[in-house]
Order: C-alpha cells, then sequence, then structure tokens
C-alpha cells in the first residue's frame, strides 16, 4: 500500500493532481481544500495517501495532513458516502465545521457538500455521533 508520496508537482486540476515520484507520474485523488494548499507545478509536494485497491482499480486519495486523511476513512465508514463524497465533503467543510456539526447533529451543515441531501447528512450525524463524542475537538487539540 503507497502511504505517503514525496515528489514534483506535475500537474493540479479540479478533483486530482499528478505526482512525478521517480519518474513516475502518480494520479492522486484530493479535496479542495488540499488542492488550494498545493504549490506551483515543478515544485515539491508531499501528501498523505490512502489507497483503495479494487477489482477493476487502484485509486489514491491524497491528503495535506493526517487529521484530513483519518476524516476521510470515517466518512467512508458510513453507508452511501464514498471517496468522492467524502472528498467533497472535506472541501467544503473544515475538520472543526464538521466536528460541531456532528456533534451538534446539523445535518444541515453537512448539506452545504455536493450530494449530500438531508437524509445523507442525517445518515452520516447519526453514525459518526459517538465516534466524534470520544474524540478531541479540533479547536481544543
Amino acid at each position: 500500500m503507497i502511504a505517503r508520496l514525496n515528489g514534483i508537482l506535475y500537474d493540479a486540476g479540479e478533483t486530482s493532481c499528478v505526482i512525478d515520484t521517480g519518474g513516475v507520474g502518480y494520479l492522486v485523488f484530493c479535496s479542495q481544500r488540499t488542492l488550494s494548499k498545493m504549490p506551483s507545478n515543478g515544485e515539491s509536494v508531499s501528501l498523505h495517501i490512502e489507497t483503495h485497491v479494487r477489482d477493476d482499480h487502484i485509486h489514491l486519495y491524497g491528503f495535506k495532513d493526517t487529521v484530513e486523511r483519518d476524516w476521510f476513512n470515517l466518512l467512508n465508514s458510513v453507508q452511501g458516502v464514498g471517496a468522492r463524497v467524502a472528498l467533497g465533503i472535506l472541501g467544503v467543510l473544515s475538520i472543526e465545521d464538521l466536528f460541531n456539526g456532528i456533534a451538534s447533529q446539523d445535518k444541515a451543515l453537512l448539506t452545504r457538500a455536493p450530494s449530500i441531501g438531508p437524509k445523507l447528512g442525517g445518515r452520516i450525524c447519526a453514525e459518526l455521533k459517538e465516534k466524534v463524542e470520544k474524540m478531541t475537538n479540533p479547536t481544543v487539540a
């Protein structure tokens, strides 16, 4: 499994980037928040990676820090939330807003993210409430 990539940013698009590592270009899907923090093309970049291996593909998902990666995995644990939906949530909501929204069961906050309606927002709040209650508030950490 690929857990980290260090290399040169070859290109960054709206939903992904290509990182050149030793002459190999890796396509990495990222949230808008991570992509907005990318350096210019040709500069060094380092991303934490979550690797998803399926029968028909291998996808790499990149994050500037481990906190965003951990929230990506937490969101993916919810039924109906796939990788692209989780990236969409992380691109629109800060970790602090996400934490506070789930803790207060504010499903309307989650509907600001693409592909999240009231039903899925409610499911995310319900399924993650106990897990979030055990976590440290990101504003305090």
